[in-house]
């Protein structure tokens, strides 16, 4: 007997505003979902750690910018640099799709850094709250992936096997809910290890672990994950996959790091007589 698939096929338009007949997409819903959480939690984590709650929304609008700006142009470079090289205002047209979460990522630490500098915060402290935030952006915006049916898994039987009928009528593996799923689990960790334990964990111990949990996960679901683009199918590895390493390197260093900023002898103040 032939294993039964599920088939998707959902509307990409979550809803319709009346009168206007302006399409309002899931995908843009998810993106808009992603920073409400992250300012909420955010908002959260200032307030308990009494800073300026002040400051909350111009982080916000750094970080809103940085993410779209770095997702844009980091898909643009990487991953279809021919096209955007000789037809630059293309990059513009964000409406046509392609944000890569690589780019996101860079664009989040160049507007932290650009936050910090102007309002004088400390910028390891902030990334590592940061990395509390992001997993449940990724999660939610996978999920609009899922129902955008794009970035769709290769082709498998697996019994939870997904039809995208937009696409073509092949089971594939789901790797956007994969994705989404993973990424929900590791906000739960990362808030968690804020919540409970930030007191006894070191500075850029967070930080070094996130970057190695999210981007392990980013190199190893690439291999059920169909190429983005032609040129990524005579790669050893993927563009996906070349793009992680980095961060897992540097996550590895930041742990390293954290480890030796605790190992540090604490110097003696002599009392003045």
């Amino acid at each position: 007997m032939l294993p039964t698939f599920i088939s998707w096929n959902p509307n990409p338009v979550f809803f319709t505003i009346p009168f206007i007949d302006w399409p309002v997409r899931w995908y843009g819903v998810s993106w808009a979902f992603a920073f409400f959480m992250a300012n909420l939690i955010m908002g959260k984590i200032f307030k308990a750690e009494k800073r300026p709650e002040s400051n909350l929304d111009s982080l916000t609008f750094y970080i809103v910018i940085a993410t779209v700006l770095g997702a844009r142009l980091g898909h643009c470079l990487f991953y279809e640099p021919e096209r955007y090289l000789a037809h630059p205002l293309d990059i513009l047209k964000v409406y046509e799709g392609g944000l890569a979460s690589h780019g996101a990522t860079i664009g989040i630490i160049i507007g932290v850094w650009m936050f910090c500098r102007k309002f004088k915060e400390n910028l390891l402290w902030l990334l590592d709250r940061m990395v509390v935030v992001v997993p449940i952006a990724a999660a939610s915006i996978r999920f609009g992936n899922f129902m955008n049916s794009e970035i769709v898994g290769k082709a498998t039987d697996v019994p939870w096997a997904i039809i995208f009928t937009r696409i073509d009528q092949t089971p594939r593996h789901p790797a956007q809910l994969y994705e989404s799923i993973f990424y929900f689990f590791l906000f739960i960790l990362m808030y968690f290890l804020w919540n409970k334990k930030r007191d006894e964990l070191k500075p850029g111990f967070t930080l070094g672990l996130f970057c190695i949990l999210m981007f392990s996960f980013r190199f190893l679901i690439e291999y059920v994950k169909e190429n983005q683009v032609s040129f990524e199918n005579g790669l050893f590895f993927n563009m996906g996959q070349l793009l992680s390493v980095p961060f897992i390197i540097f996550g590895i260093y930041m742990m390293k790091r954290s480890f030796q900023y605790s190992e540090q002898p604490q110097k003696k103040v002599k009392s003045k007589k």
